[in-house]
């Protein structure tokens, strides 16, 4: 089979001939993999940034948002069967560690995780694909064309639960779970795939959401953003001052930029017990300049709460596939936007190195 190989620390990527994988165990299945997603992790792998083989060897199969169709079950599969569409997660445990026996890799505390096509473990991106059904997800055939994104909405499906969790937890006034959001003002900063994405489960969730980015007003993101009732807000016209009279209630900010002089620009918008979750990850930028003393002011006497938030339980995924469904019956066609761009596998460079200025979510499709 053809699978994309890449030498872990180099530019070295390739389509390479790769053998196909075969059951090997009574509980895994077998799929040929339809679609695979790119972010901002392949693009820093395929740069020669963090990546890991699989121990004793010297190529990692990138890819670790997919979508795939079942070809072949183990015995001992009950729950699924030939021509179902399944997603797999990413993260694998230590099994050691608290957390990891909780089935909460998201969570592992050892660091000795491994991830589908980032870290010792082979991705995503080949025709066929081997794993256990323990970490597959079912998918509805007609969902089957936007299920790509599970992944990334399973990564704010966590944000969003866990910023819900400690803001119930520590105010006694808010409704439970996530109803809380209803009616309530959220800003969710950056407008690619992690924050589009984000505004759909907000607004889902009743939520009156605020959009930044930095692009035209008339650009596909802002224009997705509008379809489903949210108000876009350009950064590089904002005045804060002004910002702050219009929006003085900001309760959640969801980052999604990875942008730290954004970051801390950000907590000025939050409002009194409000909470902010980043899920963007900085790269090497300049240092900045920071009013630490005015920020841990603003913090301490607002009862702000800034929190990470990374990867996502299997749980997560699974009510990423609910809330796409949601999303579906609610917004017909607006998933669909977020692609906008779809290679060959054989076209993979193009799809890993060019950057339209309209992209939003790009994938690489292997079979039909």
């Amino acid at each position: 089979m053809k699978a994309i190989a890449l030498q872990p620390g180099t530019k070295n990527l390739r389509l390479a001939d790769w053998a196909e994988p075969t059951i090997q165990q009574p509980d895994q299945i077998k799929v040929k993999v339809l679609q695979v997603g790119i972010c901002g992790t392949d693009r820093e792998e395929a740069s020669g940034g963090r990546a890991d083989a699989p121990p004793g060897e010297k190529e990692l199969i990138i890819g670790h948002e997919m979508v795939s169709q079942i070809v072949e079950v183990g015995s001992a599969v009950k729950n699924f069967k030939p021509q179902d569409h399944v997603v797999f997660t990413v993260r694998r445990g230590c099994n050691k560690c608290p957390a990891c026996l909780a089935w909460r890799f998201d969570l592992c505390t050892t660091g000795n995780y491994t991830e589908r096509g980032i870290r010792a473990r082979h991705g995503f991106q080949s025709e066929f694909v081997v794993d256990s059904q323990d970490f597959a997800i079912p998918v509805p055939a007609e969902l089957s064309k936007i299920a790509v994104m599970t992944e990334p909405m399973s990564v704010v499906e966590k944000a969003i639960d866990e910023a819900s969790i400690i803001q119930t937890a520590r105010i006694p006034y808010l409704n439970k779970g996530q109803d809380w959001l209803s009616g309530k003002t959220v800003l969710v900063a950056g407008l690619g795939p992690i924050g589009l994405l984000a505004a759909i489960i907000l607004r889902l969730r009743g939520a009156t959401v605020i959009g930044l980015d930095v692009v035209d007003d008339n650009s596909p993101r802002a224009k997705i953003l509008k379809q489903m009732g949210g108000t876009y807000v350009n950064d590089r016209s904002i005045v804060m001052k002004d910002f702050l009279v219009k929006y003085p209630h900001i309760e959640l900010i969801v980052e999604a930029a990875g942008i730290a002089a954004l970051d801390f620009s950000l907590i000025e918008m939050l409002g009194i017990n409000g909470i902010m979750v980043l899920t963007g990850v900085p790269g090497d930028q300049r240092l900045n300049n920071v009013d630490g003393a005015g920020l841990m002011r603003q913090l301490v006497l607002k009862n702000q709460v800034v929190v990470g938030s990374v990867n996502a339980s299997i749980d997560h995924f699974k009510r990423g596939i609910q809330d796409f469904q949601s999303a579906s019956k609610q917004w017909p066609g607006l998933l669909e936007q977020l692609i906008t761009q779809r290679y060959s596998f054989e076209n993979f460079e193009e799809a890993l190195n060019h950057h339209s200025a309209d992209e939003i979510k790009v994938i690489i499709e292997w079979n039909k």
